[in-house]
């Protein structure tokens, strides 16, 4: 029971970082700078976690010339998608922001299972992944498509465009959970090479760390908001984003050595939607409150419905 309310509760943790990285990303206005920070703070997170517990924080340096190059970018796969939850943040909502980027991890996850791409496993496309994924997608179309149809029906030339903006930005959020569903496969295959799934977080944050701070010396030019949240006297809170997806990276490791992988990611999963329902109801950490449809509530219980048959079968 415990292993169950932990998934469960990470899962929620998860979408309430997406929130928390938002309203970084309003005080040092920049969306790369935000999702820097919280992959800094992420890697210190996790390098003090590992030192505590009394492991080295180095690894055998015949790995770089011996493994393949894709698994050391994990980190860079991670960076893209946090930053992209960060913009798609205030555009979708909080609900949105979590459940579209979940029809791309579904979709990229069943094509590197069935080919074992990255190294992994194949897993053949049986009859019961096959529901499941019309079942994500039918999940996606009720908890997305429908209530804007339903609230929308004679739109002006300006809500059309704004429509149409908004499936361009559910797109671009397809392609960030593809992104995390391959760091999540290639971060799998650097935990068996060091035989330490949180040396493989920590390797990964450090790599999409390094990568964010370049993103924002090309893009931004400047690094100087990094004071701003301190400046401004912003909530403590912003700081803890990357602490949160720390977490979750190291209670995933440890839950699926207790129920497995196909019940941890459910169960997250679970969480990961409740908890973005929460956000959006209430406008936790300063984000847009919205009315929750009962309609949405359905479209996400069909998602659950799919991605338990994916995973448990």
């Amino acid at each position: 029971m415990f292993s169950i309310l932990l998934a469960i509760s990470i899962g929620a943790v998860f979408a309430m970082q997406t929130a928390i990285n938002a309203q970084l990303r309003k005080v040092v206005i920049s969306p790369f700078l935000a999702s820097m920070l919280s992959f800094a703070v992420g890697f210190i997170f996790l390098a003090i976690t590992i030192l505590v517990s009394g492991l080295p924080l180095g690894i055998p340096l015949e790995l770089f010339s011996s493994q393949p190059i894709f698994i050391w970018l994990g980190g860079i796969c991670g960076a893209i998608a946090i930053t992209t939850n960060i913009l798609l943040f205030p555009k979708l909502g909080s609900v949105q922001t979590s459940i579209i980027p979940i029809l791309g991890i579904t979709l990229m996850s069943m094509l590197i299972d069935n080919y074992g791409w990255f190294k992994s496993i194949p897993y053949s496309f049986g009859l019961n992944r096959v529901i499941g994924v019309l079942l994500v997608i039918i999940g996606v179309f009720f908890a997305v498509a429908i209530p804007r149809m339903k609230t929308k029906q004679n739109p002006s030339e300006a809500a059309m465009k704004n429509m149409l903006n908004q499936w361009i930005w559910r797109l671009v959020g397809i392609i960030a959970g593809m992104l995390l569903a391959i760091q999540i496969a290639i971060n799998g295959q650097l935990g068996l090479v060091l035989n330490s799934p949180s040396h493989a977080a920590f390797v990964s944050f450090f790599v999409g760390t390094i990568t964010l701070i370049m993103v924002v010396g090309a893009m931004d030019r400047s690094y100087t908001n990094i004071k701003e949240p301190i400046k401004q006297s912003a909530p403590w809170w912003v700081w803890t984003g990357g602490i949160l997806g720390g977490s979750y990276v190291l209670i995933n490791v440890y839950l699926v050595d207790q129920i497995g992988n196909g019940q941890t990611v459910v169960l997250a999963l679970f969480g990961q939607i409740t908890g973005s329902l929460i956000v959006e109801k209430f406008g936790l950490f300063n984000s847009l409150k919205k009315p929750i449809k009962l309609i949405q509530i359905f479209g996400l219980i069909v998602m659950i419905v799919g991605v338990f048959l994916i995973q448990i079968f």
